[in-house]
C-alpha cells in the first residue's frame, strides 16, 4: 500500500507519525513491544548453558598406554575391572567394582533425589537436554576418542552409532516429550456423559538399566535421556567391558545437570560397573520401579527372575538374526549394496539392529555377489586412532575390533560348517591376526555365500564383521525364510512394487521394518524392540517414556455440586425389593448400551412405567 502512496501522503504520514502526540505514542508503543519481544527471546528460560568437562587424559591426541599382558576382564590376582583398548590391548584403567552396599546406597541416594526433580517442570528438564546437547556437539571428537578407546570401533561408526542416535534422542525429546507426558483426554459414554476423564503419566521413583558394551556412550545416555525426562531418578548398570568410558560419559550428563542449577545431580544419575554375582542385588532391588535390559538372551532369562522377585516390570532387548529382503527389481542394486555393508560391519557386526542376513531374489542375489565380493576381501581392519596418532590422515580403517576374541573360536565353526553343507566362503572367515597390534582383538570382514536357513551360522545371532548371503526363489520364499530363526527384531526390504514391499512388511515377523533403508526407525525415535526371542517392551519414541511413568487414570465430575453420582434409592443396600432391583438395574444397562427402543424400554423400567 505504501508504494502506491504519492509524495503529498508520504509527507502527511510523516507529520502525524513525528509531530503529533497520538503519533509520538505509537512510536513509543511500537518500541516498547519491540523491546518487551527482543527481552523474551534473549531471556529464553530454557536457552543451554555452556559448561566444560575435564576429558580423560587417554583422550588427548597421541596418547600411547602400556599393552596388557593378558587381556581379560578382571586384573590377574585381583578382583579390579581391567579396562583395555580391544583394538591395540593398550591399559586404560583399573575400576573398581561396585558391591551390594553400593548398590543399596545408589538406591538411597536416587530416592532422595528424585523427590525433587520429580517436582521440576517440563521447561527446567528441556534445558537440561538442550545443554547436554550443546556440549555433545561441541565436543563430538573427545567422545568418539573415548568410545573409540573402550569399543575398538571406527571414528565413522562412533559418529553414527553413538553420536548422531544420541543427539537425536535428545532433539526428539526436547521437541516431543512434553506432547507424549502430558495429561490426556478420554473418551466417556452415555451413562457417564456428566463425567469427564484423563490420563495421566507420572514419574515411577528410581529406574534403572543394564546395558551392552558395543554402544558405550548412546547405550548409557539413551535411558538417561528417557529417565530425567520423565521426572525419573536413573542407574545404570554398564558392562564392565566399557567401564572406563562411562565414568567420563556420566560425568558429562553431571555437568549438565549442574549448570541449570541442579546440585543433587551426582544422586539422581548415577552409573556402576559389577561383577555377575552382584548384578541381581540390582536387579531385584525393591528400591527400584522399573528395570530396562539390553543384552544377551541367556543372560536376560536371570534379569527377568531376579526382576520377578520384587515384581520389577522389565523392557528387554535382546539382539536379533535381522534379515534385508532384496528384490529383483531393486532400482539401484549398487546404492542398495552400499546400504547392505554399512548394515553388516557397522560396529564390526556388533550391533544388535545390525543386518545378520541378506536374503536376495534370484537376479538381485547374482549381481550382489559379483559387486559384493571384492569390496569385502579389500575392507580393512585396524585401529583409526593408531593411524591418527602416526599422522597417517591419508589412511582409513573401514571395520574396527571386536570386544573380545571369546567368541572367535565358535565364529571360525559355525563358518567350517557352513562351508561343509555347501556355503562358499568368498572372504574371510577367521580371525585375523593384525600386525601392529597383535594385542587386539580382530576377525577377518566375512562373505558367506549360498548360506541356507539349516545352517547353523544362519540361526546363531553372530555379532561380528560377518556377511552371510542367502537365495530366495520368490518374494514369498524369501518371507519364510526371514522368518525362520527365533528372533524377531528388526527387518529392511529392498525393491520398487509396492505390493510387494506391502508384502514383505505385513508378514515379516519383527518389531520394526524400514522400506528400502536399514534401520532409519531408529534415527526418527519410533518405539524400538523386538518379538519373538528378541524380547518385549518398547523404548524410544512415546512408548518408551510413557513406560517409565505410572499411567494414572482419572475420572471426575464434569459439573461438580450440579451433576453427581447418586444411588436410587431401589439399588440401595440394604435392597429393599431384590425383583425391583433387577429391574432397574437391567434398566440401567439397556438405557446405557441399547439401540433406540432398547433405551427407551430401559428409561421405562427405571422410572416404573
Amino acid at each position: 500500500m505504501v508504494a502506491n502512496l504519492g509524495f503529498e501522503d508520504v509527507a502527511a504520514l510523516r507529520q502525524a507519525l513525528f509531530h503529533s502526540p497520538a503519533g509520538h505514542a505509537l512510536i513509543a508503543g511500537t518500541l516498547v513491544t519491540a523491546l518487551f519481544l527482543a527481552a523474551w527471546y534473549l531471556d529464553d528460560p530454557e536457552e543451554a548453558v555452556r559448561y566444560k568437562v575435564r576429558p580423560p587424559e587417554q583422550c588427548a591426541p597421541g596418547w600411547k598406554g602400556e599393552v596388557v599382558r593378558e587381556p581379560g576382564l578382571r586384573i590377574p590376582g585381583s578382583n579390579k575391572i581391567q579396562s583395555y583398548c580391544p583394538a591395540t590391548g593398550e591399559l586404560l584403567d583399573a575400576i573398581e567394582p561396585a558391591t551390594e552396599r553400593d548398590v543399596d546406597d545408589a538406591v538411597e541416594r536416587a530416592k532422595a533425589a528424585q523427590e525433587k526433580w520429580r517436582q521440576t517442570s517440563f521447561a527446567e528438564r528441556r534445558r537440561v537436554l538442550k545443554t547436554l546437547l550443546k556440549f555433545i556437539l561441541e565436543n563430538q571428537r573427545t567422545i568418539s576418542t573415548a568410545a573409540c578407546l573402550d569399543s575398538g570401533k571406527t571414528r565413522l561408526d562412533s559418529s553414527f552409532g553413538e553420536i548422531l542416535v544420541t543427539a537425536e534422542k535428545l532433539k526428539w525429546t526436547i521437541d516431543h516429550g512434553e506432547k507424549a507426558l502430558k495429561p490426556e483426554s478420554r473418551p466417556t459414554n452415555f451413562l457417564m456423559m456428566y463425567k469427564k476423564n484423563e490420563v495421566r503419566w507420572e514419574p515411577l521413583g528410581v529406574v534403572a538399566a543394564a546395558v551392552s558394551w558395543n554402544y558405550p556412550f548412546h547405550n548409557l545416555l539413551g535411558p538417561i535421556i528417557s529417565a530425567l525426562f520423565s521426572g525419573n531418578a536413573v542407574i545404570v548398570k554398564v558392562s564392565e567391558q566399557t567401564a572406563w568410558s562411562s565414568k567420563y560419559f556420566t560425568s558429562i550428563v553431571h555437568g549438565a545437570l549442574y549448570a541449570c542449577g541442579h546440585g543433587y545431580y551426582a544422586d539422581l544419575v548415577q552409573s556402576l560397573a559389577c561383577w555377575p554375582e552382584v548384578a541381581p542385588h540390582l536387579t531385584s532391588h525393591s528400591g527400584i520401579s522399573h528395570l530396562t535390559f539390553i543384552g544377551s538372551r541367556p543372560v536376560a532369562f536371570k534379569v527377568c527372575e531376579s526382576a520377578a522377585k520384587a515384581l520389577i516390570p522389565v523392557c528387554v532387548e535382546l539382539g536379533g538374526k535381522d534379515a534385508a529382503i532384496v528384490l529383483d527389481d531393486v532400482r539401484n542394486l549398487e546404492k542398495v549394496g552400499h546400504i547392505l555393508l554399512r548394515g553388516v560391519f557397522q560396529a564390526a557386526g556388533q550391533n544388535c539392529i545390525g543386518i545378520e542376513r541378506v536374503i536376495a531374489m534370484p537376479r538381485a542375489y547374482d549381481r550382489l555377489v559379483k559387486f559384493l565380493t571384492p569390496i569385502v576381501n579389500s575392507l580393512r581392519s585396524g585401529s583409526a586412532l593408531s593411524l591418527e596418532a602416526a599422522g597417517a590422515t591419508d589412511e582409513a580403517v573401514d571395520v574396527g575390533a571386536s570386544i573380545s576374541s571369546a567368541n572367535f573360536d565358535h565364529l571360525e565353526s559355525l563358518v567350517r560348517d557352513a562351508v561343509a553343507q555347501g556355503a562358499e566362503l568368498l572372504a574371510g572367515g577367521t580371525r585375523y591376526a593384525h600386525p601392529e597390534h597383535p594385542a587386539g582383538h580382530y576377525f577377518a570382514p566375512t562373505l558367506l555365500a549360498n548360506v541356507t536357513p539349516s545352517m547353523a551360522i544362519a540361526q546363531t545371532e553372530c555379532f561380528a564383521p560377518v556377511f552371510l548371503l542367502m537365495r530366495a526363489s520368490s518374494v514369498e520364499d524369501a518371507v519364510i525364510k526371514a522368518n525362520s530363526t527365533e528372533y524377531g527384531l528388526g527387518a529392511s526390504v529392498f525393491g520398487s512394487s509396492k505390493r510387494d514391499l506391502n508384502y514383505v512388511v505385513d508378514r515379516i515377523q519383527s518389531g520394526m521394518v524400514s522400506v528400502n533403508d536399514f534401520a532409519v526407525y531408529y534415527a526418527v525415535q519410533l518405539p524400538f524392540g523386538g518379538v519373538k526371542g528378541s524380547g518385549y517392551g518398547r523404548f524410544a519414541g512415546e512408548e518408551g517414556l510413557r513406560g517409565l511413568c505410572n499411567t494414572k487414570a482419572v475420572c471426575r465430575d464434569r459439573f461438580p455440586g450440579i451433576m453427581e453420582t447418586a444411588i436410587p434409592p431401589e439399588l440401595r443396600v440394604p435392597v429393599p425389593n431384590a425383583e425391583r432391583a433387577w429391574t432397574v438395574a437391567s434398566g440401567v444397562v439397556e438405557l446405557g448400551y441399547g439401540v433406540l427402543e432398547q433405551k427407551v424400554a430401559g428409561l421405562r423400567k427405571i422410572v416404573g412405567i
